[in-house]
Protein backbone atom coordinates (compact mmCIF):
# COMPACT_ATOMS: atom_id res chain seq x y z
CA UNK A 1 0.00 0.00 0.00
CA UNK A 2 1.41 3.63 -0.65
CA UNK A 3 2.35 6.42 1.79
CA UNK A 4 0.53 9.01 1.55
CA UNK A 5 2.81 12.31 0.81
CA UNK A 6 1.80 13.78 4.10
CA UNK A 7 3.20 10.60 6.05
CA UNK A 8 6.09 10.67 3.94
CA UNK A 9 6.69 14.67 4.61
CA UNK A 10 6.12 13.79 8.08
CA UNK A 11 9.01 10.99 7.89
CA UNK A 12 11.71 12.94 6.64
CA UNK A 13 10.78 17.00 7.69
CA UNK A 14 12.02 20.07 5.68
CA UNK A 15 15.13 21.12 6.67
CA UNK A 16 15.99 25.08 6.66
CA UNK A 17 18.25 25.77 3.81
CA UNK A 18 19.44 28.75 5.34
CA UNK A 19 22.59 26.59 7.23
CA UNK A 20 23.41 24.67 4.23
CA UNK A 21 23.75 27.65 2.37
CA UNK A 22 25.67 29.32 4.66
CA UNK A 23 28.06 26.12 5.16
CA UNK A 24 28.16 25.99 1.02
CA UNK A 25 29.41 29.87 1.63
CA UNK A 26 32.19 28.77 4.13
CA UNK A 27 33.32 25.56 1.98
CA UNK A 28 33.42 27.60 -0.65
CA UNK A 29 35.76 30.30 0.62
CA UNK A 30 37.58 27.63 2.54
CA UNK A 31 38.37 25.69 -0.86
CA UNK A 32 39.25 28.54 -2.77
CA UNK A 33 41.90 29.64 0.04
CA UNK A 34 43.20 25.96 -0.10
CA UNK A 35 44.39 26.84 -3.36
CA UNK A 36 45.63 30.45 -2.86
CA UNK A 37 47.35 29.40 0.04
CA UNK A 38 48.24 26.25 -0.51
CA UNK A 39 51.83 26.48 0.04
CA UNK A 40 51.26 27.73 3.73
CA UNK A 41 49.60 24.13 4.50
CA UNK A 42 51.07 20.89 4.47
CA UNK A 43 51.72 19.05 1.61
CA UNK A 44 49.50 15.94 2.21
CA UNK A 45 46.89 18.77 3.36
CA UNK A 46 47.58 21.09 0.14
CA UNK A 47 47.44 18.42 -2.21
CA UNK A 48 43.82 17.08 -0.90
CA UNK A 49 42.04 20.08 0.69
CA UNK A 50 40.93 21.41 -2.45
CA UNK A 51 39.17 17.77 -3.42
CA UNK A 52 37.10 16.84 -0.48
CA UNK A 53 35.67 20.54 -0.12
CA UNK A 54 34.86 20.66 -3.60
CA UNK A 55 32.85 17.14 -2.89
CA UNK A 56 31.52 18.58 1.01
CA UNK A 57 30.36 21.28 -1.55
CA UNK A 58 28.98 19.27 -3.95
CA UNK A 59 26.85 17.21 -0.51
CA UNK A 60 25.84 20.50 0.99
CA UNK A 61 24.69 21.75 -2.72
CA UNK A 62 22.42 18.13 -2.36
CA UNK A 63 21.22 19.38 0.84
CA UNK A 64 19.64 22.88 -0.45
CA UNK A 65 18.45 20.83 -3.80
CA UNK A 66 16.52 18.29 -1.90
CA UNK A 67 16.09 19.10 1.71
CA UNK A 68 13.28 16.34 2.74
CA UNK A 69 15.55 13.79 1.60
CA UNK A 70 17.79 11.34 4.49
CA UNK A 71 20.98 12.26 4.58
CA UNK A 72 22.14 8.71 3.26
CA UNK A 73 20.46 9.63 -0.12
CA UNK A 74 22.18 12.99 -0.31
CA UNK A 75 25.54 11.59 0.33
CA UNK A 76 24.79 8.63 -2.04
CA UNK A 77 23.66 11.23 -5.05
CA UNK A 78 27.19 13.62 -4.02
CA UNK A 79 29.37 10.54 -3.98
CA UNK A 80 27.99 9.53 -7.64
CA UNK A 81 28.20 12.79 -8.68
CA UNK A 82 31.65 13.45 -7.70
CA UNK A 83 32.72 9.65 -9.22
CA UNK A 84 31.45 11.18 -12.11
CA UNK A 85 33.13 14.05 -12.26
CA UNK A 86 36.13 11.78 -11.50
CA UNK A 87 35.83 9.48 -14.61
CA UNK A 88 34.82 12.45 -16.77
CA UNK A 89 38.40 13.83 -16.39
CA UNK A 90 39.37 10.81 -18.46
CA UNK A 91 37.41 12.06 -21.13
CA UNK A 92 39.63 14.82 -23.65
CA UNK A 93 37.64 15.79 -26.20
CA UNK A 94 38.43 19.62 -27.42
CA UNK A 95 35.68 21.04 -26.34
CA UNK A 96 35.26 19.86 -22.84
CA UNK A 97 39.41 20.77 -22.49
CA UNK A 98 38.04 24.26 -23.26
CA UNK A 99 35.26 24.22 -20.67
CA UNK A 100 37.98 22.89 -18.26
CA UNK A 101 40.04 26.13 -19.39
CA UNK A 102 37.52 28.63 -17.69
CA UNK A 103 37.91 29.68 -14.61
CA UNK A 104 34.18 27.83 -13.44
CA UNK A 105 35.02 24.99 -15.45
CA UNK A 106 38.11 24.30 -13.89
CA UNK A 107 36.63 24.64 -10.70
CA UNK A 108 33.48 22.46 -11.21
CA UNK A 109 34.91 20.03 -13.75
CA UNK A 110 38.96 19.76 -12.50
CA UNK A 111 41.80 19.04 -14.83
CA UNK A 112 43.08 15.56 -14.39
CA UNK A 113 42.17 12.30 -12.69
CA UNK A 114 45.08 11.85 -10.64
Amino acid sequence: MKRSSLARKARHPARHRTPYLFLAFITTLAGLASRKYGGYLPTFISAYAGDALWAMLVFWLIRIAFSRKPSWWVASRALVFAFAIEVSQLYHAPWLDWLRSTTLGSLVLGHGFL
